[in-house]
C-alpha cells in the first residue's frame, strides 16, 4: 500500500522540524521545503527542498503530488522581532504571499487537506488587559483587534483558508499556537522567544549574577512544550473538525516566573533586574475547553518538565559556544532532492 505523501512548509524550523519526525515515525512519506535546513539536527524528511514558498514557481513544485500539506512557513520571531513595528510590512509580505501561493497552489494540484499554523497573536489586545485574566476563547477573537501586524496577518489567513473550503471544498485545519517552545529551537539571536531568552540568559549568568528581563515581568503567558504541540496537530489533522482551536497551554505563569523557575532550575543564585523592552500584551493564556470538547483531548505537561528540558539543551549549547546563525549544522546535513535559490525568512517557529 502507498505510504501518504505529504509536505511540511518550513521543515527547517522548530515546529517543522518536530512535525517531520513525528510524521516519519508514523510512516507517512516527507517532503520539506524552507530557505534552511534545521539548524541543529538532520531532517528526517525523505526530500527536502531548499526554496522560497514566496515564489511561484517554487509553491507549484512543492506541492506537486502531495497529498496532506502543513502549511508552518511564515517570517516570523519573538517580542523584540515582532513588536518593535520594525519589520511589520515585511512580515505580513512574506507570510501572507507564502499563504496565497501554497493554499492556490495545492487546489489546483488537488491536495486532500491542509493544516494552518495560526496564532494565540490573533486574539484581541483589549481583552489581554488584566495579566490574571487573559480572554482567549476561539470566538472571542472578533470583533478583531489584535496587537500586532503579525497578529492581522495570521487572521487574514485563517480567513482565507476557511474562505477556499467554503467556496472549493478545500479540506483545512487551523490552529491557534500558544508559545511553544523546547528543545532544538533558535535560542539567540534576535527572534528567539522568551522561554529560550531566559534559559539563555540564566546558562550564560555566573552565579552571584542577574539576568534581565523586559518591564517588571508581571505580564503573564502560558507556554507549550513542543512534543503536546506536535500531537494536538496531528489529533486536529486526522479529526473532522476544520478549527480554528488554541493548542496551548493553561497553566498561566508570569515572565518573572517564569525567569525564577529557570533559576531554581540552572541551581544558580541569581537576581532579576528590569529593563525597558517590547511587552505585548499584558496577559495571554490557552482556553481550551473547545478542544477538550471536539477533540477529546487538551495538553496536560508540567510546565516545569518542559522547561528543565529546554534549559539543559540550551546550557549544552551555550557551553559548546556554538553561534546562532542559519549555516550552523549545513556542514552536517545531508540534503536530498531538489534545492532552489532562496531569499531569507523564517519558519514559524
Amino acid at each position: 500500500m502507498a505510504r501518504t505523501r505529504v509536505l511540511v512548509c518550513g521543515a527547517g524550523g522548530f515546529i517543522g522540524g518536530h512535525l517531520v519526525g513525528r510524521l516519519k515515525r508514523e510512516g507517512f512519506w516527507v517532503r520539506g521545503v524552507d530557505l534552511k535546513y534545521p539548524e541543529f539536527s538532520s531532517t528526517e524528511a525523505d526530500e527536502f527542498v531548499i526554496g522560497d514558498l514566496r515564489d511561484q514557481k517554487i509553491a507549484a513544485e512543492a506541492v506537486d503530488g502531495m497529498q496532506d500539506v502543513y502549511q508552518l512557513a511564515a517570517d516570523m520571531g519573538g517580542a523584540g522581532y515582532i513588536f518593535t513595528g520594525e519589520h511589520d510590512a515585511v512580515v505580513m509580505h512574506n507570510s501572507a504571499t507564502i499563504n496565497l501561493n501554497v493554499l492556490e497552489y495545492g487546489r489546483q494540484s488537488g491536495i486532500a487537506r491542509f493544516f494552518y499554523s495560526s496564532s494565540a497573536c490573533i486574539y484581541p489586545a483589549h481583552n489581554q488587559e488584566d495579566p490574571g485574566n487573559p480572554i482567549c476563547s476561539e470566538e472571542s477573537a472578533y470583533p478583531a483587534a489584535p496587537d500586532s501586524e503579525y497578529g492581522w496577518e495570521k487572521l487574514f489567513s485563517e480567513r482565507l483558508y476557511l474562505a477556499y473550503m467554503r467556496n472549493y471544498g478545500t479540506r483545512v485545519r487551523i490552529a491557534r499556537f500558544h508559545n511553544i517552545f523546547g528543545p532544538q529551537g533558535t535560542w539567540d539571536g534576535g527572534r528567539e522567544k522568551a522561554p529560550a531568552a531566559i534559559c539563555r540568559k540564566v546558562a550564560q549568568a555566573p552565579t552571584g549574577g542577574s539576568i534581565e528581563i523586559w518591564g517588571d515581568g508581571t505580564q503573564t503567558r502560558s507556554f507549550l512544550y513542543i512534543d503536546e504541540c506536535v500531537e494536538g496537530l496531528r489529533r486536529l489533522m486526522e479529526s473532522d473538525f476544520p478549527g480554528p482551536v488554541n493548542i496551548g497551554s493553561e497553566e498561566m505563569i508570569s515572565i518573572r516566573g517564569l525567569a525564577e523557575l529557570v533559576i531554581s532550575i540552572s541551581g544558580k543564585q541569581l537576581r532579576i533586574e528590569s529593563i525597558p523592552g517590547p511587552l505585548g500584551v499584558r496577559g495571554r493564556n490557552s482556553d481550551n475547553r473547545l478542544i477538550r470538547s471536539r477533540l477529546g483531548w487538551a495538553p496536560s505537561g508540567r510546565l516545569a518538565d518542559g522547561m528543565k528540558a529546554t534549559y539543559d539543551w540550551i546550557r549544552d549549547q551555550v557551553l559548546a559556544a556554538k553561534p546562532a546563525s542559519a549555516s550552523r549544522r549545513l556542514d552536517q546535513q545531508k540534503p536530498v532532492g531538489r534545492t532552489a535559490a532562496a531569499i531569507p525568512h523564517s519558519s514559524d517557529d
